[in-house]
C-alpha cells in the first residue's frame, strides 16, 4: 500500500475501502498495534534507567490513546504504569502571569504555560520512590482545583508515562535526561500517480475538527481559527525536540479519512469565507472527497480511530 514509510497511495486505499473495508481496517490496525508493542518493549528494558517516559507529540497524534496501549502492552509484560496528561499541570491562566505571543496574544501553546517547577520535582520524587500528588486542571475555567487528581507512588518495576506536547522540550529533558523520550505524530501523506493530494498536517486537522465537534463543543469555524497558532506552537514548541526521542512511530491510519469523511466534508462544507487559512481549507475539502467512505461502525472499541469519533472502550 505504501510507496514507501511515509506514503500512502490513494488508488490502493479507495479499492480496499471497496473491496474489503473490515480487512482494511484490520491490516492498518495490526501495524499500529506491532508498533506499541515495540514501544512497550523498549520501555522494559529501560526501566532500570528510568522509570520515566515521555510521550510527545503535536495535537491530533492520538498520543492519548498511544499511552494508554503502551500501558497494556506493559502490563502484559508484567510491568504496572501510571498516566499522568501533562496537560493537568498547566498554571491557572491569568492576564498578568500568561505567556504572550509577539503580537500581544494569550500563547496558550507555549511550555511556560505550565508549572514546570512542580513538574520536574515529581520527576525527582518519583524516581526516589517518593509519593506524588498531581494536580488537576480545568479546562472551562482555566484553572487549577485545589484538590489533586490522584496520587502516584511507584513500585518496583513500574513506570509512569507523562504525555503532553511539551513532554521532550528542553526545559524537562535537560534536567531528566535518563528518561525515555517517545515521539508520535500522524506522519504520512497520501499521493495519486506521482502527484500529492493529501499533506500529512491535513491529517491531524481532519481529526481535530471532527473531535473538537464531537466532545469539545467546538464549531469547524472555531477549530479552523485556532489551527493556525495550533502550528504556530508546533514549530516552535514541538518539532524542534523530536529529534531527542529514543524512539518514534506513526499513527496515520490508511482507513482513517474513509471513515472520516461523511462528518469532515460537512465540517469543512460549513465553514465560511473569509476566515483565517481560508486557503488551507479550499485546499483540504476536494482532498478529502477524494476519499471512498467507510462505516465507523465497522472500526473496532479499541482502535486508535475512536478517539475522535468516539464510541470506544478508553475513557479521555
Amino acid at each position: 500500500m505504501r510507496q514507501n514509510k511515509f506514503i500512502y497511495d490513494l488508488s490502493d486505499i479507495n479499492f480496499k475501502t471497496v473491496a474489503d473495508p473490515k480487512g482494511f481496517i484490520e491490516e492498518c490496525d495490526a501495524v499500529y498495534k506491532g508498533e506499541v508493542r515495540e514501544a512497550a518493549d523498549l520501555i522494559a528494558e529501560h526501566l532500570s534507567v528510568s522509570p520515566i517516559v515521555l510521550l510527545s507529540g503535536p495535537s491530533g497524534s492520538g498520543k492519548t490513546t498511544t499511552a494508554m496501549k503502551i500501558a497494556e502492552a506493559l502490563e502484559a509484560k508484567g510491568v504496572h504504569s501510571h498516566y499522568i496528561a501533562m496537560d493537568d499541570y498547566f498554571n491557572t491562566v491569568t492576564p498578568e502571569t500568561v505567556p504572550r505571543t509577539p503580537e500581544g496574544e494569550m500563547d496558550l501553546e507555549s511550555p511556560y504555560c505550565l508549572d514546570l517547577e512542580l513538574l520536574n520535582r515529581h520527576f525527582t520524587m518519583l524516581e526516589q520512590g517518593k509519593r506524588i500528588y498531581v494536580p488537576k486542571y480545568e479546562f472551562s475555567r482555566r484553572m487549577r482545583v485545589l484538590e489533586p487528581g490522584k496520587s502516584i507512588k511507584l513500585k518496583k518495576d513500574e513506570v509512569v508515562v507523562f504525555e503532553g506536547i511539551h513532554a521532550m522540550n528542553d526545559l524537562i529533558t535537560d534536567r531528566h535526561p535518563e528518561a525515555f523520550k517517545l515521539y508520535i505524530s500522524a506522519r504520512s501523506s497520501v499521493t495519486f500517480k506521482g502527484s500529492l493530494v493529501f499533506r500529512r498536517q491535513w491529517f491531524r486537522l481532519v481529526r481535530r475538527m471532527v473531535r473538537d465537534y464531537k466532545f469539545r463543543g467546538s464549531d469547524p469555524h472555531e477549530t479552523m481559527k485556532m489551527w493556525g497558532n495550533v502550528m504556530r506552537g508546533e514549530t516552535q514548541y514541538v518539532r524542534p525536540f523530536k529529534h531527542k526521542s529514543d524512539f518514534t512511530f506513526d499513527t496515520t491510519h490508511a482507513y482513517e479519512l474513509a471513515v472520516f469523511n461523511e462528518t469532515a466534508t460537512r465540517l469543512f462544507q460549513s465553514v465560511p469565507e473569509g476566515i483565517e487559512r481560508f486557503e488551507e481549507l479550499r485546499q483540504v475539502l476536494p482532498a478529502l472527497q477524494l476519499f471512498g467512505v467507510i462505516d465507523e461502525s465497522l472500526v473496532a472499541p479499541d482502535a486508535l480511530i475512536r478517539e475522535f469519533i468516539g464510541g470506544g472502550i478508553y475513557e479521555y
